[in-house]
């Protein structure tokens, strides 16, 4: 007997095929049959008039820590996705010498936005190996998770505080190297780094990756060539403003060195500025040419995200706004009281220098979120365009005047600079490219600044019903079968007799997100930024019910997803295109 059988519904198998009606029929959390299905089922469910497919991958996330609260990693599992990659960026929970998880803590609560009650409260911090973490979430994920092994945790378990501001000497490269091996051999998917500028710790310091050498960086990419299924992953300056020459050649060597793809997050276009990410892109050619393979990441929606002048946010990345942005709250106000330093502030915000932070700087489509003083009563949800007309001021000087009301604390939602129609085109020519893959939700990390989570249903609703810049069965082949091959997932990714039973089930006039809402859900009473699915009907995870109707079911089927057995390695010649 079956365990399930979806009847009637359109298959849409995630290789860009066609969609078919047909039956799917699941037994033993595999996919047993795909046509006409008579066999008796424990449970059996009309697809009429709905879209089956295969579950969705993201390949860049940030739900280490989150899992141990929230197993089923929402809201990405409403969303549709059922496998995830985390560990992204040089930042994992492991390995971590007791006497760094303070350090670990605060420095996630700073460069990836995460709440430090959260952690402290949600994260039971018993582990000391990466083979220990990965122990710790087996048998209890609703999804199915694979983690990179990351250089900011390899290098402050074997340096300790000199992993700030020293080089590493000989034998502690070779120790890295160890510790990358043997987290590999525990089923880690490969190795990534962060060298961005952006990526400061708690004090203020360049996270330890940041302090690497070329040499070091080398040493440990050529550690995953050794290992079956591995790959490789890195954040760096030119991700943000564009690579210079220096990065070009070591992200090639990197590649080259460890015989894997290196995939970089993430790739913005905008039609205003339509050389810098065909610039971007030529990283991915260079690195061919010798040998290797670079791989972008790129989202298909534009992810809203929430600022506000008196915590850390992309405002502190504005060329020469972090000294006014670091004082403490009294002066900032002062500073920012100061007309010649407001105008010098937009100035500089506007100047090429602020690379792809200059799409900030549109002042006035900002729109006014939650207020706290009676000075800005009924403010919230006005543009600032409409509101510094009616006082005669000028945009940024508008928004500072209602951010000292509330003594900065003021929520502020930017309005896109690149919503135009060319911008889409030029995007939707992206998704084509044979190194450019969907995905960068960051999704477990900045919870008080965005959601990027609901992208996979976001993308599927526009392409259906929106812009219709790809067809629904190349918008699901991208974010399924397209990742799921990137990473070498084993039997996962498509709809195949055999394979992994990681399904979806949608109602294609009504699938999309929800708005985006501030939710209080999180250990120690944190806050949250959440949006709902729309038009997901059924989730399946290895055959198990794990989304119905929208709402988790409660059932924790996911699976590590080791390197090795549940990943195959991907050959350097490999591209995304069909």
């Amino acid at each position: 007997m079956l365990d399930f059988l979806i009847k009637g519904g359109t298959v849409i198998d995630g290789t860009g095929a066609p969609g078919h009606p047909a039956d799917v029929a699941i037994r033993d959390g595999r996919i047993v049959a795909i046509g006409t299905v008579t066999q008796d089922a424990r449970e059996t469910i009309d697809a009429h008039g709905l879209i089956v497919c295969p579950g969705f991958v993201d390949p860049h996330t940030h739900y280490d820590a989150q899992l141990f609260w929230d197993p089923y990693a929402t809201p990405s599992n409403l969303h549709g996705v059922t496998s995830i990659v985390a560990g992204n960026c040089g930042f994992t929970l492991a390995p971590i010498a007791p006497a760094n998880a303070e350090y670990m803590v605060d420095m996630m609560c700073k460069v990836e936005g995460m709440a430090k009650a959260a952690l402290v409260n949600g994260v039971p911090w018993n582990w000391s190996s990466f083979e220990e973490y990965l122990s710790k979430l087996e048998g209890r994920l609703g999804v199915n998770a694979g983690f990179l092994v990351g250089h900011t945790a390899l290098r402050r378990h074997v340096m300790g505080e000199r992993a700030v501001g020293s080089e590493a000497t000989v034998d502690d490269v070779a120790a890295m190297q160890q510790l990358l091996r043997e987290a590999i051999e525990a089923g880690g998917l490969g190795f990534s780094t962060s060298l961005a500028y952006t990526h400061s710790d708690a004090d203020g310091q360049p996270v330890p990756s940041r302090w690497s050498t070329p040499d070091e960086l080398l040493a440990l990419c050529a550690v995953v060539k050794d290992y079956e299924g591995t790959t490789l992953e890195l954040v760096a300056d030119g991700c943000m403003n564009g690579f210079s020459d220096r990065e070009v050649d070591l992200l090639t060597a990197m590649s080259v060195a460890g015989q894997r793809s290196i995939n970089w997050n993430v790739l913005t276009i905008d039609s205003a500025r339509p050389d810098d990410y065909r610039g971007q892109l030529g990283l991915s050619e260079h690195a061919r040419n010798h040998g290797g393979r670079i791989v972008a990441l790129t989202m298909p929606v534009l992810v809203g995200m929430n600022m506000n002048f008196r915590n850390f946010c992309s405002f502190w990345m504005l060329p020469d706004w972090k000294e006014t942005m670091e004082l403490p709250v009294a002066e900032k106000i002062a500073r920012l009281s100061d007309p010649a330093h407001r105008i010098w502030l937009e100035t500089r915000a506007a100047s090429p220098d602020a690379g792809v932070f200059g799409r900030l700087t549109g002042w006035d489509r900002y729109v006014v979120g939650d207020t706290f003083s009676e000075a800005n009563a009924g403010l919230k949800g006005r543009r600032v365009r409409e509101i510094a007309r009616e006082r005669g001021v000028r945009d940024l000087a508008c928004m500072l005047d209602i951010a000292i009301n509330d003594e900065l604390r003021t929520v502020w939602w930017p309005g896109p600079t690149d919503d135009d129609m060319e911008s889409w085109r030029m995007r939707a020519e992206a998704w084509t490219m044979p190194d450019v893959m969907i995905g960068g939700s960051d999704a477990g990390a900045h919870l008080d600044r965005m959601c990027g989570a609901p992208y996979t249903t976001a993308f599927l609703g526009d392409c259906i019903r929106g812009r219709q810049l790809a067809t629904m069965e190349e918008a699901i082949r991208l974010i399924t079968d397209v990742p799921a091959r990137y990473f070498g997932l084993r039997e996962r990714g498509q709809l195949r007799e055999g394979w992994a039973a990681d399904v979806v089930v949608f109602d294609p006039t009504s699938i999309g997100a929800a708005n985006i809402e501030l939710v209080n859900d999180l250990p120690g009473d944190s806050s949250r930024l959440y949006a709902s699915a729309t038009g997901i009907d059924k989730v399946f995870v290895n055959g198990a019910l794990t989304v119905d109707q929208g709402a988790s079911t409660g059932l924790l089927p996911g699976n590590i997803l080791r390197s090795g057995r549940d990943t195959a390695t991907v050959p350097l010649t490999a591209t995304n295109a069909r």
